[in-house]
């Protein structure tokens, strides 16, 4: 479903027949969805470009849809290397069809589960792609609102910070609370109608995924009031509200 709202080709007949239906109870989902895209993006480049990051682990990749995390950073720097980590087969075969590096970097491929993060960073593929004594930037984008309370959501991102070296950063969007009366109870029973366990958190509660860390500017907003790069994303971001936020902090 999120490679068709943001209008990618990578997607199946029932994923569209699932999105359309989500698209008639929440209208703003396409927005939502590119917006938030979009913040991975502009979070990555400034990862390459100001902060001096040159590795990166995206946990929750889903289908490829360009241009892909790799090719944001590799364009900033070709020698970024990335690993790429999802639940299901089916998004891994399409990465590794689809997601080719660039000769001075590396790009691997992990089957393995958010909630197994010991799994993740024993991953021989892992360690033959990234070098944990070296700061590494933990991206988890539009992944832990489906991870519910009973799951020890914050402990699973303690978890996987953990390792990381001095100077790692997190990454992280999460779907909020829409305060339009009944639209996010409407949208988290479609999807879990359909077994797909969501829910959204508050500000604050989105927030404490970066306890410890150093936020940095201008800290947890929605994604698209996070550094706009033209002047298109900053009428964009004065524009409306879009109930998901973003932020990126660094571990000191």
């Amino acid at each position: 479903m999120y490679d068709y709202f943001l209008g990618g080709k990578t997607h199946y007949s029932v994923d569209t027949r699932a999105a359309e239906q989500v698209e008639v109870v929440w209208p703003d989902v396409i927005p939502w969805t590119r917006a938030n895209r979009a913040f991975m993006h502009r979070a990555t480049r400034w990862l390459a470009t100001e902060a001096g990051i040159r590795q990166f682990l995206d946990i929750g990749t889903g289908i490829p849809t360009q241009p892909n995390l790799h090719q944001v950073a590799q364009q900033a720097a070709p020698a970024s290397r990335v690993v790429y980590a999802d639940n299901d087969p089916i998004v891994l075969a399409h990465a590794q069809a689809l997601m080719l590096s660039a000769p001075e970097g590396r790009t691997a491929y992990l089957h393995a589960d958010v909630k197994n993060p010991e799994a993740i960073l024993a991953a021989e593929e892992l360690h033959a792609t990234l070098d944990l004594s070296e700061p590494v930037a933990l991206s988890l984008n539009a992944l832990m609102h489906f991870i519910g309370d009973d799951q020890k959501p914050y402990d699973i991102v303690q978890r996987l910070l953990a390792p990381l070296a001095p100077g790692s950063y997190l990454v992280l969007s999460h779907g909020a609370i829409d305060p339009r009366p009944g639209l996010s109870d409407a949208v988290t029973n479609l999807y879990r109608a359909s077994g797909i366990h969501v829910q959204g958190r508050t500000h604050e509660e989105i927030t404490a995924f970066f306890d410890g860390l150093e936020l940095i500017e201008p800290g947890v907003v929605m994604p698209h009031r996070w550094k706009p790069e033209t002047e298109r994303e900053r009428a964009e971001a004065d524009a409306r509200d879009l109930w998901i936020y973003a932020g990126v902090g660094r571990k000191g």
